[in-house]
């Protein structure tokens, strides 16, 4: 496993980071078990969760994904120093009118349940999920600094933020001497680049801020698994997938990365992924296998070297896809 700084920081974490959205969901408890364990003997050591998963699901609770981890470590002796565990908070977790959001209230109540369900004494990466337009940026950021200051967290981060929430932040804390954002996990993937890559790149690249990438392969798109005749494939989320990839154009990149996939003797999956891991703004994709087989298939992306002309070629296919598709 190759290991890469998050950002700017010293810390350091493995070139793929596993996410957990689908544990409590589409993979059931053993299941996320052994995919948990099969990632760490391969190296893996950065594990994504949120406070949220799988809250969306008529009957879970939320939170699912994070008692999972927390089972896993303590049921197979997990040492803690092996892992980088980063979580989220800002969705809402209550009926209540302070049981969402990023005030300081939710924040201090919503890190200890974090904490109980991990069954650990400190988060890695605590971050928040997208930005509150209810409550100011310097309320926020004072208490996820009284967070790291307490050692109840190590870095903060955030998800979703636009590029001129995070320079707002970024400001923000080195104006009042704050614990800055040091990561970012932005929608980024080759069929979906224009959200990060429009302005939210170049703050990453200036001021250091690791990049986390969620949904690398385009929710299933680039796996491969889809096809022009419109066979019906096992996916949860299809319905989205189709609506959004399936189109003219978005057949002709996934012939573009199926035909490198050939050459290279590779998987679909794998030049995707490389072609992220390729940027040195990439600190970590997260990919989100339900199985073992879908595991291993992502963990060779590591392997995968594109030159730059493969890289360049699959950057102006999918840059002429995505421009294209939105005038549609």
């Amino acid at each position: 496993m190759e290991y890469r700084n998050l950002g700017k920081t010293g810390l350091k974490v493995s070139a793929l980071c596993l996410g957990t959205m689908q544990f409590g969901w589409s993979v059931d408890e053993p299941s996320s078990y052994e995919v948990l364990q099969a990632a760490v003997d391969r190296g893996v050591n950065f594990i994504d969760t949120a406070n949220v998963y799988s809250q969306w699901i008529e009957g879970n609770p939320g939170g699912v994904s994070e008692t999972i981890i927390g089972n896993w470590i303590k049921k197979n002796q997990v040492p803690r120093e092996k892992l980088v565990i980063a979580t989220k908070v800002r969705g809402p977790r209550g009926d209540g009118p302070n049981d969402v959001g990023l005030s300081r209230v939710h924040i201090l109540r919503e890190v200890e349940n974090s904490l109980q369900r991990l069954g650990i004494e400190t988060i890695d990466l605590y971050q928040t999920h997208s930005y509150d337009p209810n409550t100011p940026i310097e309320e926020t950021l004072s208490a996820l600094d009284a967070l790291v200051r307490q050692g109840k967290v190590r870095y903060i981060g955030c998800s979703n933020y636009p590029a001129w929430r995070l320079m707002q932040a970024l400001w923000a804390a080195e104006k009042h001497g704050l614990e800055p954002y040091i990561s970012l996990q932005p929608h980024y993937s080759l069929a979906h680049r224009a959200e990060f890559e429009k302005e939210l790149k170049g703050v990453c690249e200036t001021y250091g801020v690791g990049v986390i990438p969620y949904s690398p392969l385009a929710a299933g798109f680039l796996t491969g698994k889809y096809s022009r005749d419109g066979e019906e494939v096992e996916s949860v989320r299809q319905g989205s997938v189709s609506r959004r990839y399936f189109n003219d154009r978005g057949w002709a990149l996934l012939d573009e990365v199926n035909a490198l996939a050939k050459k290279k003797n590779a998987s679909p999956s794998q030049i995707a992924l490389a072609w992220l891991l390729h940027q040195p703004v990439i600190s970590s994709p997260i990919i989100g296998p339900r199985t073992l087989s879908q595991l291993e298939d992502n963990l060779g992306a590591v392997d995968v070297s594109l030159t730059d002309d493969e890289f360049e070629r699959l950057s102006d296919v999918s840059s002429v896809n995505e421009r294209e598709t939105r005038r549609d």
